[in-house]
């Protein structure tokens, strides 16, 4: 068994392409080997910001002969199948072709032999292949060259077995093409220089003399630890980031990491400014003090190894750190001469959407949505719910936000508390806009969770109201983010009886500014939301471990209180987890199929109100006795949220159900005692039903 590695050797590949490029070539070419019959063991990609590298091992030194049998249509199948048959497969008649009986029928069977050949020819296909159809998301032409790549593209290393694989890439310049090489090179500022690679080993034993580590979890590990280090002999402790530690693995390929200061000037500058400056702009890592404040300090990773340990690395950045910040001071000065106030008339001037207005009309959908919100919200003051969300959004016309967008809501903050507004309504503007994924946390004052489900709750009902809902895995106004933020806002703040599907009705009928041959009505636009919204819920539920029919029936309810949801799915899946719990559907789906096979016939009509006198039998009588007490019980058991109490007493009544069974006939051919018979089954189904549909319940 033989080792294959492969090595593209470009200019700076961008550090977000990174991975995804390894992940790419060992899909290409693994692919090509499977297509093949060529058996692997390992294939690990490997990448660093100039080069991107695979190695298989375990690869034979021949592929072997390859028999594979296509069967085709019926023998007596149109000509038109046949034909197409011949032509999918490269025939020109049957004559090659046998006559098989599957025990289905008779067809035809095509069998193709494949002779089998060495190895390396396989991958100097792959390589080939995979190079011309690699799916850059971005990528260039360079030179006289007319291939496509991220960066044009130096080398190809390609070994197998030790041995220099022939070929060359194509690059469309028939007067140099790339050939194929067993050479590679270091760092290109620290060792330059080619040497020859016999083996993975090998390579990655020269690369690190070279200045160069392949591996690119150790070098994340070096440039994590370097950084802690560095804020602990400082005094501080490191900011962590762990998206910026992914992008600066990305950006150096032998990590030396260095400290450099920030002007005492900049320190009055809020520290989430200067710290999206440096990440973004500089990709430093901030350090912090012992209560949580900015400290004046920074560190990069540098891809170089100086003479004077770095001194005039970290005076470069400081210089280049001062320019930017100094920018980001000025817009810091000049928003703060403007009031949040005056800033809201700006906003007309920024478009929310085409068809749905401008971010002037959000912020006045938004203010009565907060002031309806904030009746649901235990806590939350309406008048200052209507302020915090006429201020929400009006941090979008200031130079900080113009230059870091990642900081709208947090310098609307700053910017309310500069203007003297309530310390609630400053909080609600910065945390509005949360939460933002799966792993951010949910805002818990009361004010900030009103103007973050009205802020949702606008989108949501806007871009379904002009049917932009998502489509397939395109969500381009993030709607499936706003969903779930909604549903974790109203579940991890515990807000009973939130009227959801109210709301959602207001929230589209304010949408009235909208042109009507674009907009759906409101009703049906929150059946959809309703729907979007429960398709939310499912998935979660079910990483919840609850079962799918029974998320299912409680779903099916129409209930649009989320916490009652997952109250009732409680309680309904501990009873059926019980033996009780599965007698009671047993009995339960009985007396729902009698009822509905009943309805469905055309002369059945239930009376509104049904003659009690015609329940004689002691076992219809029983029924009608336990059902009136358990309906006068469910009211309480409702009121108070004791789901789970409220089962308890459904499943006493299984066996009055297992007598009525028993003893009565219902369908009897007295038909006003049929009516009634049957009227007991329906008062079954409306108590049962409040705890979601049994029918859609297995067994």
């Amino acid at each position: 068994m033989s080792e294959f590695l492969l090595e593209l050797y470009s200019e700076d590949i961008p550090a977000r392409m990174q991975v995804k490029a390894g992940e790419d070539l060992l899909r290409l070419v693994t692919d090509k080997l499977k297509a093949g019959g060529i058996t692997f063991g390992k294939a690990i990609p490997h990448s660093t910001p100039r080069r991107i590298v695979l190695v298989i091992d375990g690869l034979p030194e021949s592929r072997p002969d390859v028999r594979e049998e296509k069967r085709g249509p019926r023998t007596d199948a149109p000509d038109a199948a046949i034909a197409g048959f011949l032509r999918a497969n490269s025939l020109e008649s049957l004559d090659s072709c046998e006559q098989r009986d599957t025990g289905k029928g008779i067809f035809w069977f095509h069998t193709v032999e494949k002779k089998g050949g060495p190895t390396v020819d396989i991958l100097r296909e792959a390589i080939c292949e995979a190079v011309a159809a690699f799916p850059w998301p971005k990528s260039m032409r360079w030179g006289e060259t007319t291939m496509n790549w991220v960066r044009p593209l130096h080398h190809v290393l390609a070994l197998f077995d030790g041995k220099t694989i022939s070929g060359s890439i194509d690059n469309g310049d028939a007067s140099d093409p790339l050939p194929f090489t067993n050479k590679s090179c270091g760092h290109r500022f620290l060792s330059p220089a080619h040497f020859e690679v016999k083996d993975f080993a090998s390579l990655v034993q020269k690369l690190r003399a070279g200045k160069v580590i392949l591996d690119r979890e150790e070098r994340k590990d070096i440039i994590l630890k370097g950084a802690e280090a560095l804020a602990q002999n400082e005094g501080f402790t490191l900011l962590r980031d762990d998206g910026l530690l992914e992008e600066v693995t990305g950006l150096v390929e032998w990590p030396v990491m260095l400290a450099g200061a920030i002007d005492s000037a900049f320190m009055d500058v809020p520290a989430e400014v200067l710290t999206t400056s440096m990440r973004i702009n500089q990709k430093y890592f901030a350090m912090l003090r012992a209560d949580g404040s900015l400290a004046p300090r920074f560190i990069v990773a540098a891809n170089n190894a100086t003479t004077d340990s770095g001194a005039a690395v970290v005076a470069g950045n400081e210089r280049v750190l001062r320019a930017r910040l100094s920018d980001a001071k000025f817009f810091w000065d000049q928003d703060r001469k403007t009031k949040l106030e005056a800033r809201l008339p700006a906003l007309a001037k920024i478009t929310f959407h085409a068809d749905l207005g401008t971010m002037e009309q959000k912020v006045a959908r938004m203010e009565k949505l907060a002031s309806r919100i904030a009746d649901s919200v235990p806590g939350a003051d309406t008048r200052l719910a209507h302020r915090a969300a006429r201020l929400a959004k009006a941090d979008l016309t200031s130079g900080v936000v113009g230059e870091f967008p990642e900081l709208q809501g947090i310098m609307g903050s700053y910017y309310a508390r500069h203007d003297g507004e309530d310390a609630a309504v400053a909080e609600a503007i910065a945390l509005h806009y949360r939460p933002l994924g799966p792993s951010d946390s949910c805002p818990k004052a009361p004010l900030a969770i009103t103007v973050a489900l009205a802020d949702k709750i606008d989108s949501l009902a806007g871009f379904f109201a002009i049917g932009a809902k998502p489509t397939g895995s395109k969500d381009p106004f993030a709607l499936r983010r706003a969903a779930l933020g909604i549903l974790r806002l109203i579940s991890e703040n515990t807000l009973r009886r939130f009227p959801l599907r109210s709301i959602l009705v207001m929230a589209c009928d304010l949408y009235d500014h909208v042109d009507a041959t674009k907009k759906r009505s409101s009703d049906e636009t929150v059946s959809d939301i309703m729907a979007f919204f429960a398709d939310r819920q499912k998935v979660a539920l079910r990483e919840e471990g609850f079962a799918h029919d029974v998320v299912d029936a409680v779903l099916a309810t129409g209930d649009d209180d989320i916490l009652r949801l997952h109250q009732k799915l409680a309680a309904l899946s501990a009873c059926l987890g019980s033996k009780d719990g599965t007698n009671l559907m047993a009995t339960a789906r009985r007396a729902l199929n009698i009822l509905d096979i009943e309805l469905a016939k055309p002369d059945t009509i239930l009376p509104k109100k049904r003659n009690n006198a015609l329940l004689v039998e002691p076992a219809e009588t029983a029924l009608h006795a336990a059902l009136s007490e358990l309906t006068e019980k469910a009211t309480h058991f409702v009121d108070t949220d004791d789901y789970a109490g409220l089962m308890t007493e459904i499943a006493l009544l299984r066996p009055v159900l297992d007598a009525f069974f028993e003893n009565i006939t219902v369908n009897c051919p007295e038909p006003e005692r049929r009516l009634a018979r049957l009227q007991l089954l329906a008062d079954v189904a409306q108590i049962l039903t409040i705890l979601g549909d049994f029918r859609k319940i297995g067994g």
